[in-house]
């Protein structure tokens, strides 16, 4: 009896030290338990956050003009926080490799957005290049259209200067400006290319065949430039945005000498070194005839879009 009484007091012993180590190695668990589990959540909650991001067509397209102020509007744009911007130009609706790769390479292009966002594609080439009203509207009926002007002239000749620049860089040689612009009689050759893009009614009237004129909201370009606010005002209330842009995300950068950008989220952002480069000659003489010779495109344009502007 008293054997067996010994015996059992020693396996409560031994069972009271097996606890007590058992405890001792719970107690010992680092925290950093703890900070891995809440990590975890965090990465699940990011997780399941970025999940509802997907790339989706645009619901607003900034279609022309080509060295009208495209890129500084995009960018003003992506000032909103209801807006996602695609920071390349897709050029899928003016360029057959492209179009043809259909409506899934084209949404690939796109930047991820969030359910209410708007995504806002800008192409220049879009306004001029005739196939492309017809298949903008086969993609979205219903697509905002936002086109930017600025005085014909003056943008003919940003057009010129940037291909010469282009060229220039590849070492190659290009003609005066005035040589493509003027025949041997010294008269306007109308055939020329960057003049041909001037002629906005032309282009205008075609994308009006596809699109009632509601849809398209015209931005004046050299307004964009001097005054931002208002022109950005404007395009949140067709975009049917909630006004978030504000006066003070813009400063006036005296030495680029336009206007520059402040984001909510602090910082400044500028447009590139290519935005106010100066632009190549043009003689006086030239660019009356120029003027002269844009007077009645350039009245049929108003007529179009309901309003004028102080061009040449």
């Amino acid at each position: 009896m008293l054997w067996t009484l010994l015996l059992a007091a020693v396996l409560l012993l031994l069972l009271q030290a097996h606890l007590s180590m058992c405890l001792r190695g719970l107690r010992s668990i680092p925290p950093a338990t703890t900070s891995i589990t809440t990590a975890t959540a965090s990465n699940t909650t990011e997780t399941t956050a970025n999940a509802t991001a997907t790339q989706r067509l645009p619901g607003a397209i900034i279609i022309g003009v080509r060295k009208g102020g495209t890129r500084a509007l995009l960018e003003m744009l992506s000032l909103h926080p209801g807006v996602a911007v695609a920071k390349a130009e897709v050029h899928f609706f003016n360029l057959e490799e492209h179009y043809h790769r259909g409506l899934g390479w084209y949404r690939a292009q796109m930047p991820l957005s969030l359910p209410g966002q708007l995504t806002v594609e800008k192409t220049p080439g879009y306004f001029a290049a005739p196939q492309a009203p017809g298949r903008v509207r086969a993609m979205d009926r219903g697509v905002r259209l936002l086109l930017i002007v600025r005085d014909p002239a003056e943008r003919l000749v940003s057009d010129y200067t940037q291909v010469l620049h282009n060229r220039r860089q590849r070492g190659k040689l290009y003609r005066p400006l005035e040589d493509l612009l003027l025949r041997a009689d010294g008269s306007i050759d109308a055939g020329y290319k960057a003049l041909q893009r001037s002629l906005y009614y032309q282009h205008l009237g075609r994308w009006l065949e596809r699109f009632p004129r509601a849809q398209i909201h015209v931005v004046d370009g050299d307004a964009l430039v001097q005054e931002p606010f208002p022109e950005l005002q404007r395009a949140e209330r067709f975009l049917g945005l909630p006004p978030r842009i504000a006066p003070s995300n813009f400063y006036f950068n005296s030495t680029k000498g336009f206007y520059c950008l402040l984001p909510h989220a602090g910082g400044d952002r500028c447009l590139d070194e290519s935005k106010g480069r100066p632009h190549a000659p043009l003689r006086a003489g030239a660019r009356r005839k120029l003027c002269r010779f844009l007077r009645e495109p350039n009245r049929r344009f108003f007529q179009m879009v309901g309003r004028t502007f102080a061009w040449c």
